[in-house]
């Protein structure tokens, strides 16, 4: 077989295969290649760069021993598929569970979430999104420390372990969505630098150097970006991909790799004759990320919103501080369910200055905005990991998931969630490296110290106790008030498929009314109100019209002649 490396700054390079090393010979473009006749799937190499020591391949499929050994030949079209009628998952409609797999499960594997699955399914779960998979250092993290981006995380299951997952969502109909991470790579594992200009300094991140995307040398960066994304659509038949942190890919060329992404990811949707999408995690507020190339934008398929969780958070916990300054009255929560952004153009108090662009409510609809109440960012980077249900009662909670599955947008839940999970979801690590793993322990600790928090009272990431408190306690199902949530999560995506106005994703047909003082709410969905008393007593909510029956309600709510009188922290669905 060839072996192929872009290594443009070396002036030798050396394979060593299965500990045989053979002389490379420079191509055109700085590339290096060798045929090896004997190796196949299985073999073992490396490179080694003008007598340096071995280093794995940047494009390696497999690191059985971890991003500092060596890589492996793996031939993913060996693996048996048995999903040939899959025909996809449209993302209008849909419902999104975001998982870890090393905490999804006691074991932390893709064999292990495969026995979860018809959970998800029972659920009314419509895509699985997976959080970051390809290999890191260590045993368990979150995954945004990935360093071999094509390979996948060894102690989940590696990369067949990937396609059985992938193969046991589809076999139940669950589309999935893969969480890749291309705007920075993790500080333990990196060896691009050495290959080629994979980084700039033209460009500075909160992680360092900037992923080279516009600099000398980026057309192969850009390549090694896309190549990457079309192989979870193709080898892994994912359905999906959630892109991190796109605001912090500086590209200044005419044609940004994100449009150039999703003009090759829409070229292999229709070669493989099933919808593929891509999903952005931005910063920037603009809905040009999710308008269609034609009209000018980047074209991809949706975006996460975080001002429909800040607007949900900050009004359900009272929290202000930091991002949520700007949020938490009745007036935030009508202005993002009725035009997506609270700051489109406004003043951002946060970061003292003017944010975002409006959405054109009747050009882009709300199925291209996730939302959620929650998430791993939202949970993970508080001081403990604490979830919501630690931090509200269960009449709260109930309201924040009526609210999020009626909405315009594309929900998402994150695991536990849906049963309010007692267990928190902290920050772990597990850096081989001793004074890295001391550096970013005491890192998360001050950075917590500054805001008041002790020492004490902040979890250790490199500590394994931080990833045992995190896994989800699967017993919890079976007891209250967990059984008695996941009932209500049920009924709420049903209701959602069984009456299409709960799910219109038009955000100029929604309206909402409200009343600050008095504290209640009400959503207009079509021929629907979803109406939200948040007083510590009950409430008379008047409606548009006479109610003619309560369809749904978290506790005792009836019609009267002027609306609907609900209890102290109820929520209740009423048609009209």
């Amino acid at each position: 077989m060839r072996f192929q490396v872009w290594a443009p700054r070396a002036s030798d390079v050396v394979l060593e295969a299965d500990g045989v090393r053979e002389q490379m010979r420079a191509g055109d473009g700085g590339w290096w290649w060798a045929e090896v006749p004997d190796a196949a799937h299985g073999t073992d190499y490396g490179f080694r760069l003008d007598g340096g020591d071995p280093r794995p391949d940047p494009r390696s499929a497999r690191q059985p021993y971890g991003p500092h050994g060596p890589s492996r030949v793996h031939d993913a079209s060996r693996f048996t598929w048995t999903d040939d009628r899959w025909r996809g998952v449209p993302l209008a409609g849909s419902v999104l569970y975001e998982l870890h797999v090393g905490t999804f499960t006691p074991p932390g594997t893709f064999d292990a979430a495969i026995d979860r699955l018809d959970h998800l399914v029972e659920l009314g779960i419509d895509l699985v999104e997976i959080m970051p998979v390809a290999a890191f250092d260590g045993a368990h993290g979150w995954g945004y420390d990935g360093v071999a981006l094509w390979a996948v995380h060894e102690p989940y299951g590696g990369p067949d372990g990937l396609q059985r997952l992938v193969d046991a969502c589809h076999a139940r109909g669950l589309g999935v969505v893969l969480d890749v991470v291309y705007n920075h790579l993790g500080p333990s594992g990196n060896y691009l630098a050495e290959f080629g200009p994979y980084f700039t300094d033209s460009y500075r991140t909160p992680w360092g150097d900037a992923v080279n995307l516009d600099d000398p040398g980026s057309d192969e960066v850009r390549a090694f970006v896309i190549g990457n994304a079309l192989r979870w659509l193709q080898d892994f038949h994912v359905d999906a991909l959630r892109l991190d942190a796109v605001h912090a890919l500086y590209d200044e060329r005419a044609v940004p790799v994100l449009e150039e992404l999703a003009a090759e990811v829409d070229a292999l949707a229709a070669r493989l004759g099933r919808p593929l999408h891509l999903i952005a995690e931005s910063d920037r507020n603009d809905p040009r990320t999710v308008t269609p190339r034609a009209a000018g934008g980047l074209g991809l398929a949706a975006q996460w919103d975080d001002d429909v969780h800040h607007a949900l958070h900050a009004l359900l916990t009272g929290e202000r501080q930091g991002y949520y300054n700007d949020f938490g009255s009745l007036a935030t929560l009508a202005k993002v369910m009725t035009r997506g952004f609270l700051h489109d153009g406004t003043w951002s108090t946060f970061r003292q200055r003017h944010h975002g662009r409006p959405v054109d409510r009747q050009s882009v609809p709300g199925w291209r905005f996730v939302s959620f109440l929650q998430d791993h960012d939202q949970v993970g980077n508080r001081a403990t990991g604490d979830r919501l249900s630690a931090i509200v009662s269960r009449e709260q909670l109930a309201i924040g998931a009526a609210l999020l599955l009626t909405g315009p947008f594309t929900p998402m839940i994150f695991m536990g969630e849906e049963w309010a999970a007692g267990t928190p979801w902290q920050y772990f690590t597990d850096f081989s490296d001793h004074e890295l793993g001391k550096a970013v322990s005491a890192g998360r600790r001050g950075e917590f110290a500054g805001h008041g928090w002790s020492v004490d009272e902040v979890p250790d990431p490199q500590d394994s106790q931080s990833i045992e408190r995190s896994r989800l306690d699967w017993t919890e199902l079976a007891r209250s008030p967990h059984r008695e949530m996941l009932a209500w999560y049920r009924t709420l995506i049903q209701l959602r498929r069984d009456q299409p106005e709960l799910a219109d994703p038009r955000l100029d047909r929604v309206a909402v009314d409200f009343d600050e003082d008095a504290k209640w709410l009400v959503v207009h969905r079509g021929r629907f109100r979803v109406v939200v008393n948040l007083a510590d007593g009950s409430r008379q909510v008047p409606l548009d019209g006479p109610a003619a029956r309560v369809v749904l309600s978290s506790k005792r709510s009836y019609a009267v002649s002027v609306g609907v009188e609900l209890d102290a922290m109820t929520v209740a669905v009423v048609e009209i």
